[in-house]
C-alpha cells in the first residue's frame, strides 16, 4: 500500500519529534508572525501536489543528511506569512 503524502508527512513528523505546538516565528508583510508547526503541516498537505512532491524530496534530503527539518519548515512558514 502506498502512502499518500498527508499520512506520510504525519509519520515523518512524528518520528523526527517535530510538536505540532512548536512556533516558528517569521517576518511578512504584517510584521513578526507566530505560526504552529501543526498550522504549516496542514498548508502542507492542502498545497498542489507538484509542490507536495517538492516538500518530501527536500525533507527526505535533510533526513539522509541528519540535518534539523525545523529550518526548511522556517523557510515554507515565510511564504505563508506574505
Amino acid at each position: 500500500m502506498v502512502m499518500g503524502f498527508s499520512e506520510w508527512l504525519d509519520v515523518f513528523m512524528e518520528e523526527k519529534g517535530v510538536d505540532p505546538e512548536h512556533l516558528l516565528e517569521v517576518q511578512g508583510s504584517s510584521g513578526l508572525n507566530l505560526i504552529p508547526v501543526g498550522v504549516l503541516v496542514e498548508a502542507m498537505k492542502g498545497a498542489p501536489e507538484v509542490e507536495q512532491v517538492g516538500m518530501k524530496e527536500m525533507l527526505v534530503k535533510l533526513d539522509w543528511a541528519n540535518m534539523d527539518v525545523l529550518g526548511y519548515l522556517r523557510h515554507l512558514a515565510r511564504a505563508l506569512a506574505q
